[in-house]
């Protein structure tokens, strides 16, 4: 439809978070070895996830501002840069410390691909297409997902831990080289796009929202209620997703005395429904769309849907007793996560301007991550005699979810912004 650069930039930046899943999941996949030789325990891991997600927190609000401000491809380009340098010296730990504070600029680093994948859908796409663009983007997560446990465990064998954090930080470097080359500029500029995607892109964004790229306070924003509906829905929803990112390797360890070997061969599976689930999200909410519906219909079912197939799976997961159904039914599970969280994802672009996107996207980013520490340090706690606590805690939080996408955001339209000061 009308050219397909938009569809290469969404594309590329999805494979970029392929490697961000790579990085970041290879820790988990080899931890049974890493905590042996550098003799760390449980609640060691758990406060390295504390770590990574303090400084996730802190990265999703900052580059928020940081795309706002210098743009998409200079943004993805420092943030890239950082979290491949970051994982590689994971090559050097031989102690805690050392692995605290890569663990750190790690996850600074690396929650910079969120904000600025929010910023280049809502630059890049109308409102018909953006979940679609998001399910792509969010595949990504979840190829990393599929791809990173195989992977990373067969480096493992060939080359050890401190080889194999060597060898994935280099993809980063390797993924810069077509990202410099091929983003020369947004759609307004862009010498490649051709004059009717620039017009198909242009009049969709004039169309779904009120156009204003100015730069937003951050006062002004969260002043609007819809900014709160976004911020609060990933703070409930989002500890799912980590639950599954962060701990799955080390429950099927526990659970069902899984080796590094067989951690691999398991812990892809849960990543397809994800993938799965991306795709159908997205394109059951353009579906909607194009056939007459609401972007708010879109949106509403889409979200709904999603949470209402996660809380019977979350709940069924609890009484699973083999790990080929345990993992089929977390597949089911994050399918529901990323139909709900690619169309809650979209919402930013679809209240407010270019100018406030990567800034919302980033403050909510940040909300999920406060969400997800709570999870994380519970775990330990709940999980002394079996998963089903943690499990049970999740099912509960996924409606309030919902509740406070549809009780506090309202209604799915553009938000009225206050004028810019013509005096400044």
């Amino acid at each position: 439809m009308k050219g397909g650069l938009r569809w290469c930039v969404i594309g590329l930046i999805g494979l970029a978070t392929v490697i961000n899943y790579i990085d970041r999941n290879a820790l988990a996949v080899m931890w049974p070895e890493v905590s042996k030789d550098i003799g760390a325990t449980k609640e060691d891991y758990a406060l390295l996830v504390t770590i990574f997600m303090i400084a996730y927190a802190f990265g999703q609000s900052l580059f928020g501002r940081v795309f706002d401000a210098i743009g998409t491809r200079m943004g993805f380009t420092i943030s890239i840069l950082f979290w491949s340098l970051s994982i590689a010296a994971h090559a050097l730990v031989r102690s805690m410390p050392l692995l605290g504070v890569l663990r750190a600029t790690l996850g600074l680093s690396e929650a910079g691909n969120w904000p600025g994948a929010a910023k280049a859908n809502a630059l890049w796409f109308p409102s018909r297409e953006r979940a679609l663009a998001q399910g792509i983007f969010n595949a990504g997560a979840s190829l990393g997902g599929i791809v990173s446990a195989p992977l990373v465990a067969l480096l493992f064998v060939q080359f050890g831990w401190h080889g194999t954090f060597l060898i994935v930080g280099i993809l980063g470097f390797v993924w810069l080289i077509p990202w410099l080359w091929f983003y020369k500029g947004d759609p307004e500029n862009h010498p490649w796009l051709s004059e009717a995607e620039r017009q198909h892109i242009l009049t969709g964004r004039a169309e779904a929202g009120p156009g204003d790229d100015r730069r937003v306070p951050l006062g002004e924003l969260l002043r609007h209620r819809q900014s709160w509906g976004v911020i609060l829905s990933r703070f409930f929803l989002d500890p799912v997703w980590w639950l599954f990112v962060s701990w799955l390797p080390i429950y099927l360890a526990e659970t069902f005395g899984f080796d590094v070997k067989q951690i691999g061969l398991f812990a892809w599976v849960p990543f397809v429904g994800a993938m799965l689930g991306s795709l159908f999200g997205g394109w059951l909410a353009g579906r909607i769309i194009a056939s007459g519906g609401s972007v708010h219909k879109a949106r509403t079912l889409t979200i709904g849907i999603g949470c209402a197939i996660m809380l019977p799976t979350l709940l069924a997961t609890i009484g699973a007793d083999d790990p080929l159904s345990a993992v089929l039914l977390i597949a089911g599970i994050l399918f529901g996560f990323q139909m709900a969280i690619g169309n809650i994802q979209t919402l930013p672009s679809d209240y407010f301007g270019g100018g406030a996107v990567g800034s919302l996207a980033g403050i909510s980013g940040t909300a999920a991550v406060a969400g997800t520490l709570i999870t994380t340090w519970l775990v330990p706690v709940l999980t002394k005699n079996g998963y089903a606590p943690i499990f049970a805690l999740s099912a509960a939080i996924v409606p309030l979810s919902f509740l406070a996408f549809r009780l506090i955001g309202g209604r799915v339209e553009p938000v009225a912004t206050a004028p810019r000061n013509t005096q400044e």
